[in-house]
């Protein structure tokens, strides 16, 4: 299966054939923050702040393009002295857009509250909300992944009309993003627009949540297809997207970061 070239305007993603709801950034200091994270010799201090950094680049890129903005006149501390000129006049952020950050335990927990923080700095605090989904791999025997668990969690209300971010950092297989999809879409309403923030992501991933949802928008700042063959891999990215792979037999990512709910919270059980 063959898909057209995305062609990216400004060299601010990295092209491929995935279609237009994927986004790949080509940020240097993402890549490099990525490796940082997924090296065994990372202090967990310096994991954590990389972390951090990721998600702000991540968040404020996806929401400079997929956000509502207005015109508007703002006075400066300049407008004192100078009225007329000390106004800044350009685009804002609707500060009532309504965005509902969502938190996937547990690799998901700093994420989302890096993008919540950010948000409520620019948002109205009311319109923008934090929901806590305890959702966990269910494996069989042999440590293949077989579903979701869904208990526990704390949704704040309804999503209609509404923007809904996923911040969780490991987009493998796909099978906990379509499962927090299906529950807010079958009880909580049906959001204005859906933006997955995973840092990292699998052709797998992007196949499974884009089939379920191809409304569905994706910002990555690195897309991993590590167990492709090595003639797929010299090919842009998506040109056979059937025979890329980027996960091993357990579902977990190659090259990746390993279990990232593990390592950022030092709890391996």
């Amino acid at each position: 299966m063959v898909h057209e070239t995305i062609q990216v305007p400004g060299g601010w993603e990295l092209p491929h054939r995935y279609g237009p709801r994927v986004h790949v950034l080509d940020n240097v200091y993402l890549l490099s923050a990525l490796a940082r994270i997924g090296s065994p010799n990372v202090a967990h201090r310096d994991l954590m702040a990389l972390l951090r950094s990721v998600y702000q680049t991540l968040l404020m890129t996806a929401c400079g393009r997929e956000l509502v903005r207005l015109p508007s006149e703002v006075p400066t501390r300049m407008s004192a002295t100078h009225p007329a000129r000390g106004v800044y006049r350009g685009p804002i952020f609707d500060p009532k857009e309504q965005v509902v950050v969502v938190d996937i335990i547990r690799a998901g927990i700093v994420p989302s509250q890096v993008c919540f923080e950010l948000l409520t700095a620019v948002l109205s605090e009311t319109s923008v909300r934090l929901d806590h989904l305890t959702m966990a791999r269910r494996s069989d025997a042999e440590g293949h992944v077989t579903g979701v668990d869904l208990s526990g969690s704390k949704i704040g209300g309804r999503v209609d009309g509404a923007t809904l971010i996923l911040p969780d950092p490991m987009g493998a297989t796909g099978v906990t993003t379509v499962r927090a999809l299906r529950h807010y879409l079958q009880d909580y309403g049906r959001p204005k627009k859906i933006v997955a923030l995973p840092m990292i992501a699998t052709p797998e991933y992007l196949r499974a949540v884009l089939e379920e949802f191809p409304d569905l928008v994706v910002y990555t700042a690195r897309l991993d297809r590590g167990m492709s063959d090595a003639d797929v891999l010299e090919t842009l990215p998506g040109t056979y997207w059937d025979r890329e792979k980027g996960l091993d037999a357990k579902s977990y990512i190659v090259p990746g970061a390993g279990g990232m709910g593990e390592v950022i919270n030092n709890s391996w059980c």
